[in-house]
């Protein structure tokens, strides 16, 4: 029985370690872009054969909400890991330059295959709701910690996110946008400016002659 049970389990095992390989290499693949990134592309880079991988996938479109669903995931999760990072404004920057990969995968896959999220989509509507779940966790982290402004919603944030990495569509626009987000989120800390102007002011206040 012991037998027959692994042998069952064999082909299973198989099959989500393809799956897992198909959606690796589609990410790699996509990611970079340009005319390259075809479904022939992505079976010869995860090294199984076309047809394997319209087993798992049997469409374009399928392939793409997998892979932008895993994406999505990924960062939801990686939230959570940070959520115990010392530095609570490190741990919000972190986040969105892995944010960076997660959109050039999703601009490669759109130019791929010529299909977008559409904003009233029920895709558009489950990671725009995660997206925004993991970026006010780590928000809130750093505004309850007295790090970070505490007026800037998860939505805001996350739109100007996606603003900064839609500007741009050279070649490279991966480092630009990296530069920007952390000027973006060094303009976001709380710096304690009011305690240094309490201290100048003490400093520089005249002495007071005792009562006698």
């Amino acid at each position: 029985m012991d037998e027959h049970t692994d042998q069952t389990r064999k082909p299973r095992a198989d099959a989500v370690r393809n799956r897992e390989r198909v959606l690796e290499a589609a990410k790699a693949v996509f990611n970079a872009g340009g005319p390259d990134a075809s479904l022939e592309a992505v079976a010869k880079r995860a090294g199984v054969g076309i047809g394997t991988l319209y087993r798992h996938f049997p469409t374009r479109e399928d392939l793409f909400e997998a892979v932008y669903r895993r994406e999505v995931e990924q960062l939801s999760e990686f939230a959570e890991q940070l959520k115990n990072a010392k530095d609570p404004v490190d741990a919000l920057r972190r986040w969105l330059h892995s944010g960076v990969e997660f959109v050039a995968t999703k601009k490669g896959m759109v130019a791929a295959l010529a299909l977008a999220v559409q904003s009233g989509s029920e895709l558009h509507a489950f990671s725009f709701e995660r997206l925004t779940k993991a970026i006010g966790s780590l928000l809130e982290r750093a505004a309850a910690a007295g790090a970070m402004r505490a007026d800037v919603s998860p939505e805001d944030l996350l739109r100007a996110f996606f603003g900064m990495c839609y500007m741009h569509d050279q070649p490279g626009w991966q480092s630009s946008v990296l530069r920007m987000l952390d000027v973006f989120v060094d303009g976001l800390r709380v710096r304690p400016v009011a305690k240094a102007n309490a201290h100048a002011a003490r400093a520089t206040k005249p002495a007071t002659k005792r009562k006698r």
